[in-house]
């Protein structure tokens, strides 16, 4: 009997990524206080957002991708819009639910973090809506140390969320 078997494939997202990157964002929307956007977002919503992190610089955007399914995505985004933030990325995982527990956050962030490397990024920061003990956890693992809390920050399914930040220091180039 033949065994099939596909390979997770690490790349940066594009175009063709967009609408299953999207869907499985609005299923943290949707039905999770994971993230604070509280309406789902079209294809044409994230356009903007897919430019915004290219293949290359600060701002990244890698997928991981098995037989043309997008199982989850990682990013490194601007903290703040002001310039001297320029150096600081806040980064984030999210993966298609039914594929959860694979590893994959790790192979991702692994991945974002070896593009980082060459980049000029000092601090790497994560916001993570509490409780979530596998964020937390997946962070610590790459070296993130708690920052602080915000306080019931946000409001989402008519409950205040705590978000706890966490921080990484990263090498120059």
């Amino acid at each position: 009997m033949e065994q099939s078997t596909t390979v997770i494939q690490i790349r940066p997202g594009t175009e063709g990524h967009l609408k299953q990157l999207t869907d499985i964002y609005n299923h943290y929307v949707t039905t999770t206080p994971i993230t604070f956007d509280i309406e789902p977002l079209t294809v044409e919503d994230r356009r903007q957002w897919l430019a915004d992190h290219p293949a290359t610089g600060r701002h990244r955007l890698l997928v991981a991708e098995e037989a043309g399914a997008v199982l989850g995505y990682a990013t490194s985004s601007p903290l703040r819009p002001k310039r001297a933030y320029e150096t600081s990325v806040e980064t984030s995982v999210y993966l298609a639910p039914e594929h959860t527990g694979r590893g994959l956050g790790g192979l991702l962030y692994r991945a974002l973090f070896e593009a980082l490397a060459t980049e000029d990024v000092h601090r790497a920061y994560a916001g993570i809506t509490q409780p979530n003990e596998a964020s937390t956890r997946l962070h610590e693992r790459f070296g993130f140390r708690p920052a602080g809390v915000h306080h019931e920050v946000g409001r989402k399914f008519g409950t205040y969320w705590d978000v706890a930040w966490m921080e990484k220091p990263l090498r120059h180039p």
